[in-house]
């Protein structure tokens, strides 16, 4: 039973990193440290593990199951814990939810299987077969990741709304449909339905031009490194601050451009060395195909991080 019963995701939620030996295997101890140094920030809604910011692709079940226990064994009782289920097929997603329902966690994190991203969007019946086994196997409430609909990943708007129809347990979305129109329209739709599923921004590059559009949350990866400053920004829209607000994101602005700059898929690579710089882990590795930054890069997140007055 998870400590947070009747979870429903919204609000600012950090993607957690995976902080990693030099000999490429978990380093428990730091990752428990940076888990809790992001989960005990006030204001903070959750914490997700098992995603894209802990290298998840490149992580076994074993291992996704080590991080997520030793996760409820640091803050389980002290905040939400919302687990990552990336699997291409159903049934292994459905295994992963299960062992997540089993050691606690209060929702999970459905990322599109990769299998789908030749020409899955044109049969949404896949999409609700691939929830469907995963709503079968737990009661906890579940978050879409919306992908672009470049990737071929995304789920086109009529195909999300059978799914919400379908699968009762989807409580939100995590939007990364790169498309501020089509964003605008999830938020506008999507959270006054009668049974609202809530919108939570993951577009960390353009942040508060994403949250003034009235998405209910955010769940972002930059969080692992900034997450009281989209604390503070997310309240400070809420509010209707825009002074206040446009202050923060002249903060928030120098490490977006340098975190999201390409290629993108270094993002995560580049929270980890941020870490580094900030003092709060010592070593920044990560596992191939992904390789560490180069010294050019370093300092331009380093000054980043100066501008930002982290």
């Amino acid at each position: 039973m998870p400590a947070f019963k009747n979870f429903v995701p919204n609000g600012v939620i950090p993607a957690t990193l995976l902080i990693l030996n030099e000999d490429l295997t978990i380093n428990d101890p730091a990752t428990r440290k940076h888990i809790k140094d992001c989960a005990l920030v006030p204001g903070v809604s959750a914490v997700t593990v098992n995603g894209h910011a802990s290298e998840v692709h490149a992580c076994s079940f074993e291992e996704q199951k080590q991080i997520l226990s030793s996760t409820m064994d640091e803050i389980g009782d002290q905040c939400p814990v919302i687990n990552g289920v990336y699997a291409d097929g159903s049934l292994k997603a459905a295994r992963i939810a299960k062992m997540a329902d089993a050691a606690g966690a209060s929702c999970l994190l459905v990322f599109p299987p990769n299998t789908m991203s030749m020409g899955g969007q044109l049969r949404p019946e896949m999409a609700i077969a691939h929830f469907s086994e995963i709503a079968n196997a737990t009661d906890l409430p579940l978050i879409c990741f919306q992908y672009p609909m470049s990737t071929g990943l995304g789920y086109p708007f009529d195909t999300l709304l059978k799914l919400f129809d379908a699968i009762p347990s989807i409580k939100a979305i995590k939007d990364w449909s790169n498309d501020p129109m089509l964003h605008e329209k999830h938020i506008k739709t999507f959270q006054s339905l009668s049974n609202p599923i809530n919108v939570l921004t993951t577009h960390s590059s353009w942040l508060m031009a994403s949250l003034s559009m009235g998405a209910n949350g955010l769940l972002s990866g930059a969080g692992s490194v900034i997450v009281d400053l989209q604390v503070q920004l997310f309240q400070a829209v809420k509010s209707k601050n825009l002074e206040l607000a446009q202050a923060i994101n002249d903060r928030i602005y120098p490490l977006a451009q340098v975190f999201y700059t390409p290629p993108f898929l270094d993002m995560h690579n580049r929270m980890k060395e941020a870490l580094v710089l900030l003092g709060r882990t010592d070593e920044a590795h990560v596992r191939p195909p992904l390789v560490k930054i180069s010294d050019q890069e370093l300092d331009r997140l380093n000054q980043a991080l100066k501008e930002a007055k982290i």
